[in-house]
């Protein structure tokens, strides 16, 4: 039987609230990359330095646009940015377009620890955040960012005249996926419980009306294709946890002021049911009240856990 349930009747069994989500979570075949391409930007005279390494930046004469231009110098063939809520690794240079003259960059250490989600750089840069949709992973990108795609507070602590334009030129190292998108697979276990997934890919959990198993049970509800989980590296993931007997959230990485989290091998329940799993997989696991150190052990519950392999992180 089929338990990833898509008809629009299975929607009230829902016990995750999904009716909030409107992004879609996307993947890079659906996704077109557009940039608002300038003239502008021939001013911009980039070295073709690796990506991932420094590269020389000069202003042929000083650059102004009224909203957002943006080029791709090289394009990547990684994973795309389909969402703004995705985590992403990315060193850039911002440079006052007015004055040609450097205003900060980042370390170029080649360190993807420093991972953030896009969407943090609403509050500073929110044009570089369009720019950079549908990018993709060893991509280098320059974008020239007018008055309104860079906020005021951050023009004046750069220094900035309120009508400069703000050249970046960005190189994007790592995207971590939104959500799991990996094949949908095939579980035919009695018992377990069923799953539902909102546009961007949050899961709701509906528990049946029966017993949970005795002993933690795993089932893989997307196939991914990526690198597979090991256990030497943290593992970036989403997930959901509800318990058995009330059908309550007990804890989500999903929703408003919520983030994807990296963890390791030590202290979290469903870690050992990821090993041997691809980055892009979804894996359901049910882990009984004594299943070990982790929620479960706070609540005396059974917790069924849905779990999206978003990415793998560096060795700590």
């Amino acid at each position: 039987m089929r338990r990833i349930l898509a008809a629009a009747g299975a929607l009230s069994l829902i016990v995750v609230a999904l009716t909030a989500c409107s992004t879609p979570s996307g993947d890079a075949a659906s996704c077109m990359r557009e940039t608002a391409d300038s003239s502008a930007l021939d001013l911009v005279q980039v070295s073709d330095a690796p990506v991932g390494t420094e590269p020389e930046i000069s202003l042929g004469a000083p650059v102004h646009v009224d909203g957002l231009a943006a080029r791709d110098l090289v394009v990547g063939d990684g994973r795309a940015i389909t969402s703004d809520a995705q985590d992403v690794v990315f060193d850039l240079t911002v440079i006052d377009g007015s004055s040609g003259a450097p205003i900060a960059a980042s370390g170029y250490s080649g360190d993807l620890s420093q991972v953030y989600p896009l969407d943090n750089w609403e509050a500073t840069f929110p044009g570089l955040v369009d720019a950079l949709s549908c990018a993709t992973e060893g991509s280098r990108v320059v974008m020239a960012l007018g008055p309104d795609e860079v906020t005021a507070d951050t023009r004046a602590r750069f220094g900035m005249g309120p009508d400069a334009t703000t050249v970046v030129v960005l190189d994007l190292q790592k995207v971590y996926l939104a959500a799991a998108d990996g094949a949908e697979q095939y579980n035919d276990r009695s018992g377990m419980p069923s799953v539902v997934r909102a546009p961007d890919g949050r899961p709701g959990i509906v528990v049946p009306d029966a017993a949970p198993p005795a002993e933690t049970a795993v089932e893989v509800l997307k196939k991914g294709d990526g690198p597979e989980v090991t256990g030497d590296v943290p593992v970036r993931v989403h997930y959901t946890a509800v318990s058995w007997s009330d059908q309550q959230v007990v804890d989500t990485t999903w929703g408003s002021g919520s983030r994807p989290v990296m963890i390791d091998s030590m202290g979290v329940a469903f870690a050992d049911a990821l090993r041997g799993q691809p980055v892009g997989s979804q894996v359901l696991v049910v882990v009984p009240a004594d299943g070990g150190s982790n929620t479960a052990g706070a609540t005396g519950d059974t917790l069924v856990y849905v779990v999206d392999i978003l990415g793998l992180d560096p060795a700590a």
